[in-house]
């Protein structure tokens, strides 16, 4: 095990310089040696038990609620879109690389190449090709293949095995091509406007990339202004240095350190959005992940669901503000603390101990005060047609109490078969359709880092410039950085969750 007393004065000097307290060094040298507990599920989460599936009529009430209600509300729309596109041209990169590699080895590429005239980017592909005498149709003719991917990855080319995913061209329409930052743009002039039709996002973006999106942002979001007439308030942030992840050589045990001598330190995973999403100052959020775009043909549901769960969230906090308000009251009597236990265990799913009943009124007073006074998320989940996997739990904490949680499968036991038995039962899966609300019934803004749970990190294995290191990951933003968030869970259509994560994801119909 590594000791905190084995750092230098330099690594301490050097930590300090990124924000990070000598506790929180303390904390992640010691996960190293213990690791994380595994999520303790209790149940799988299903419609009519953790997860609400609304009727058409339902589903209008709220959509029309949403439309009454949503002046009342700073709205924002936040993207974490950090991530770069290597993970989407991973199997095109080795394919590239192979000396001789016959492309049958690769049949999703060998269907993405041979079809590349389907791809938004071909026109812009093509005229990088010209540069350099090639032409496009001649060499798919021929079958060279690996010429095509190089232009597809490389600088001399679109160079997208470095670009974020944001920046690539997703969409083809008549008239232009769209980037997912783009399809977002497009999303928020329909769900996401004030009374001044001012559009307010927040994309979450790796530094090496804030020049790509400024640029991108002078460059279209004039013609989508006036497309949609509406105005944006873009803003963009950086994950913070201080949130970064020491890693351990697994050849030595030892703190992997740069060449010059001093600590590496990695990005502490999506979890580390929390403090991103914390500096946002808005009332209500959507939170969709950069990918899960599609086409203006088939966003009719989006735009339907979307509404949906922002006018169910709408009518939750007013009801939940409301009880507040009333356990403020030195008078509350039994019939409305009767009500207020109803309304928080059907609507929002909270789960009581057998103790709770054996508590004074006052007592369960303070029990309910504390219990609703967090932030509310509304959390849309997709029925899963293949392997069960990470999504919507029931989950036992390590005081006892049940709650649902989004659970991913790096949480979960799988040697364990009472908890293989609980993930088989699986319906559901998570595709990051949440809206928020992060101010509490007196209208200050909740700290969100309250409520994360520390125990829900996890430690993983990566190679990087040929070493094999350990690595942790803070609590995902959905799982363990929501931990402690009251949380609904509410059915949504497979034609909401369309996600690019495969180069030949693009040809799948929600993108053509």
């Amino acid at each position: 095990m590594v000791e905190f007393k084995e750092l230098t004065q330099k690594d301490l000097d050097q930590i300090e310089a990124r924000g990070i307290s000598v506790s929180k060094i303390k904390i992640q040298l010691e996960n190293f040696e213990k690791g994380f507990p595994f999520a303790n599920i209790y149940n799988a989460a299903t419609v009519g038990d953790g997860i609400v599936k609304p009727t058409d009529f339902e589903i209008q009430t709220c959509i029309d609620n949403f439309e009454r209600m949503k002046d009342k509300y700073k709205i924002l729309k936040f993207v974490p879109s950090s991530g770069a596109a290597s993970r989407m041209f991973k199997e095109l990169v080795k394919f590239s690389l192979g000396n001789g590699d016959d492309i049958d080895k690769y049949p999703d590429i060998k269907k993405s190449l041979q079809n590349i005239e389907k791809f938004a980017f071909a026109d812009k592909l093509k005229s990088k090709l010209r540069k350099y005498g090639l032409n496009l149709e001649t060499l798919t003719a021929n079958q060279d293949y690996k010429t095509i991917a190089e232009f597809i990855l490389l600088d001399k080319g679109l160079d997208y095995q470095k670009k974020p995913k944001a920046m690539l061209e997703f969409h083809k329409y008549d008239e232009d091509s769209r980037t997912p930052f783009e399809e977002h743009l497009v999303e928020g002039a329909v769900y996401a406007t004030d009374t001044n039709k001012v559009v307010h996002l927040h994309y979450t973006i790796s530094s090496e990339h804030r020049d790509m999106f400024n640029k991108k942002i002078l460059e279209v979001v004039s013609k989508y202004e006036e497309k949609y007439g509406v105005k944006y308030d873009i803003t963009l942030s950086e994950q913070k240095p201080k949130t970064d992840m020491l890693a351990i050589n697994m050849a030595d045990g030892k703190l992997v350190r740069n060449s010059d001598g001093s600590l590496l330190f990695r990005p502490g995973g999506h979890g580390a959005l929390i403090e991103n999403l914390n500096d946002c100052t808005e009332d209500i959020i959507f939170i969709k992940n950069i990918d899960n775009v599609t086409v203006d043909r088939l966003k009719g549901d989006t735009y339907t669901y979307k509404k949906f769960l922002a006018g169910l969230l709408m009518m939750l906090v007013e009801q939940t503000n409301k009880a507040l308000e009333d356990l403020d009251s030195l008078s509350i009597n039994n019939a409305r603390l009767a009500q207020i236990e109803a309304f928080a265990s059907t609507m929002l799913q909270i789960k009581t101990k057998l103790t709770y009943f054996a508590l004074s009124p006052r007592e369960k007073v303070a029990f309910w005060h504390q219990k609703l006074n967090r932030p509310i998320r509304v959390c849309g989940m997709v029925r899963n047609e293949g392997e069960p996997g990470g999504g919507p739990y029931w989950v036992k904490n390590s005081i006892g109490e049940t709650s649902l949680q989004i659970i991913e499968s790096s949480q979960i036991d799988f040697n364990n078969q009472f908890q293989r038995e609980l993930v088989q039962k699986s319906s559901h899966f998570n595709p990051v359709d949440i809206v928020c609300s992060v101010k509490n019934y007196k209208g200050n803004k909740f700290n969100l880092k309250n409520y994360i749970d520390p125990q829900t990190g996890f430690i993983s294995s990566k190679s990087q410039n040929g070493i094999d290191m350990k690595i942790q990951e803070l609590p995902g933003l959905w799982n363990g950085s929501m931990a402690n968030w009251i949380t609904v869970f509410v059915e949504v259509p497979p034609s909401t969750f369309t996600p690019v994560k495969t180069l030949v994801d693009l040809l799948r119909p929600e993108h053509q």
